[in-house]
């Protein structure tokens, strides 16, 4: 198996992170891989927020996980909870996907953050993917998010990555093979 096709395989959600700060250079590397990333009519119809203050990190974790405490239905919360209680399993380094709105954007942002999990896995690194990671920017502070992390005009959020260094690992989801049809 080659060396890509080895990462993909390997690949799981970290939902537990250490507290070591992904680097300048690691993430360098990653975000020149994820501007690779195709788009349709190669749009880019995206923006990236790179959050690496851990104090704004646990911030805006608690302001999620506060809004999941206050919801009618407690079952996120409590999938949480048992996940250790943090919305973003304290990572070092939260990246939120903006997008630009336009239909085929969700997609484009898609393959963006499936690029970063990958080039991530290739340095070491691992990741989890977090649609998640936008409740705090609906909540009664998300214009305060918005412009604290810089958010572009007419941009909103897509979906999040959290990158770090796993503090234990997992394994990766089964494979099911019943998911493909043959024509």
């Amino acid at each position: 198996m080659n060396e890509t096709l080895k990462i993909v395989a390997e690949r799981f959600s970290c939902r537990d992170f250490k507290d070591t700060p992904v680097t300048d250079e690691q993430m360098q590397a990653i975000l020149k891989a994820a501007l690779a990333a195709p788009s349709g009519g190669d749009s880019q119809p995206w923006q990236i927020v790179v959050v690496g203050d851990k104090a704004l990190i646990e911030e805006y974790d608690a302001d999620g996980m506060g809004m999941l405490a206050a919801a009618e239905d407690k079952m996120m919360y409590d999938r949480m909870m048992s996940r250790g209680g943090k919305l973003l399993y304290n990572a070092p380094c939260l990246v939120l996907i903006l997008s630009d709105g336009l239909p085929r954007a969700a997609m484009d942002c898609g393959i963006l953050s499936q690029t970063m999990a990958i080039a991530a896995g290739s340095i070491g690194l691992n990741s989890c993917i977090v649609g998640l990671a936008g409740l705090p920017l609906v909540g009664p502070n998300g214009e305060d998010y918005k412009k604290r992390m810089k958010f572009k005009d007419g941009f909103e959020f897509a979906i999040g990555i959290l990158l770090g260094t796993a503090n234990t690992s997992s394994k990766p989801h089964d494979i099911d093979m019943g998911k493909i049809t043959y024509v």
